[in-house]
């Protein structure tokens, strides 16, 4: 367990140094562009949204200091906190907020809110600081998606974000996509008991060996994504803290469903069965990890389905599913780099050896780091990737599973089953808990049983920082206390 709380009252000073592992040289600002975790990271920093996730999966005011549904929940009304102003001294009002939502609503949008933010049909401000928010159809769960880091609050109008104007603990002082940033603390933030650090360095480091080395050389002060392989080593380091949290993150190898020849049914079920999902948690994962289920709600989900089983690793059963595929063998190429999870080349190596057992030989293919996510995630038949998941069942659903996915660039299957697409309008407007707890153990079951994704692992997140880094309850949502460490943590 991470040492925390050593000090009663977080003291303010000094410059937190973090080395970031999941970077692209196009990381922007703009909250629309979402893609990697520097760019999470540094969102949290410069940006506030109405509602914060907070740890425990609690719902926290934010820039909303009250939100109340209507009777059908199809009207939302959020009043916003008074009295905020930006970087630049301006004041936060409803406007901004309308201006904030509705970017994620434009024609021809890549955010990754956009399917998400489907069902509203208006969003408008009926007070200075009071927003509505209109849905077509109701969403008893729809706070939840302002938690979103997609959904950061900007200024009105803002079509140049290279300032990253915001509300946010920090202003930014530069930035070098691919390179570095630099924040120092906003001396006007709103939050009291937030923003410790007089500055925030994020450096990029894609080596995993290279992060672990700069922490434990004195060069940083903490990082993310350790390797789970040597996290025991590095755990017997005095100097070295362990930030291990059980949440919604899991490893996958996507399949296409719309390109061969993961078209069928059964191939994609001959791969389920030839993967050794027990193994791949104790090799790869180092044990700081559990069995995945072949779809992304995790235990860490209000509505996951523990009975759910995952498929036992079963060369015959996978040769009985080529075989009825038309295959008596089949050879796919894995494309992989360690960008969506250290370890990732291992376990595609772990898996080309298991899976030849059943008849099905794997080529993996090694690609750059850089602009994986661009290149080969959602392109490639067949790869491996990452998700940290979402605020709730719906966003995560919504946003990698439905239709609408696809078009938006999120889903990566590019699953496309209007069963499945009913079933989560459904459950938005599902007032019965018993009734909404069974639409969403449905849809994973559904999801298991015949989408393209093949989830071997639901991960820890396990980041390290050095033991004079202090923090509290650490957040369960995303890696580095939710993404919030630079707004969060404090030096003893």
């Amino acid at each position: 367990m991470p040492r925390r709380l050593l000090a009663a009252t977080p003291k303010k000073g000094g410059t937190l140094r973090v080395g970031i592992g999941d970077f692209a040289a196009v990381d922007s600002l703009d909250p629309a562009l979402y893609s990697t975790y520097f760019q999470l990271f540094i969102f949290r920093q410069l940006y506030n949204n109405l509602i914060e996730f907070g740890p425990g999966g609690v719902l926290v005011p934010e820039l909303a200091e009250s939100w109340e549904g209507s009777a059908d929940a199809k009207t939302w009304v959020f009043k916003l906190r008074q009295g905020v102003t930006f970087h630049d001294g301006s004041e936060f009002t409803a406007e901004d907020a309308v201006y904030s939502l509705n970017r994620h609503r434009e024609e021809g949008t890549t955010s990754s809110a956009a399917p998400i933010l489907k069902p509203v049909s208006d969003v408008k401000a009926t007070g200075k600081y009071e927003l509505t928010v209109v849905l077509s159809d109701g969403n008893v769960s729809f706070p939840d998606i302002m938690t979103l880091e997609t959904l950061g609050m900007v200024k009105n109008g803002t079509t140049d974000f290279s300032k990253g104007i915001g509300t946010g603990g920090y202003m930014l002082v530069s930035l070098e996509p691919g390179v570095k940033s630099v924040v120092k603390r906003n001396p006007n933030y709103w939050k009291e008991g937030r923003a410790h650090f007089d500055a925030v360095e994020m450096i990029c480091i894609k080596d995993a060996a290279a992060r672990t080395s700069a922490l434990v050389s004195g060069d940083i002060d903490a990082y993310n994504f350790v390797d789970l392989k040597t996290a025991g080593l590095l755990k017997r380091n005095k100097d070295v803290q362990l930030l291990s949290v059980a949440g919604k993150a899991h490893y996958t190898f996507p399949m296409l469903m719309d390109a061969d020849p993961f078209t069928n049914i059964d191939v994609r079920t001959a791969m389920k069965y030839a993967i050794d999902r027990e193994e791949m948690v104790k090799v790869i994962a180092g044990g700081f990890a559990s069995v995945g289920n072949d779809q992304p709600i995790t235990p860490s989900y209000q509505f996951y389905n523990p009975d759910l089983k995952p498929k036992a690793y079963d060369p015959d059963k996978a040769k009985f599913h080529l075989k009825k595929a038309g295959h008596d063998s089949l050879s796919v190429e894995l494309f992989v780099s360690e960008t969506p999870f250290t370890g990732a080349t291992d376990a595609a190596v772990l898996f080309r050896e298991q899976a030849l057992k059943a008849g099905i030989d794997i080529k993996v293919t090694k690609t750059p780091e850089d602009g994986y996510w661009d290149n080969i995630w959602f392109k490639k038949p067949f790869c491996a990737a990452r998700w940290s998941g979402r605020a709730n069942e719906d966003a995560m659903l919504s946003l990698a599973y439905s239709t609408d996915g696809i078009a938006a660039g999120w889903n990566e299957t590019h699953m496309s089953d209007p069963k499945l697409d009913q079933m989560m309008v459904a459950a938005r407007t599902e007032f019965d808990l018993a009734k909404r707890r069974q639409l969403y153990y449905d849809m994973q079951t559904l999801i298991s049983e015949t989408g393209g994704q093949i989830c071997p692992v639901v991960a820890n997140f396990v980041d390290a920082a050095s033991t004079k880094v202090m923090f509290g309850e650490l957040g369960s949502d995303f890696s580095m206390d939710g993404g919030r460490f630079a707004e969060r943590w404090w030096f003893a």
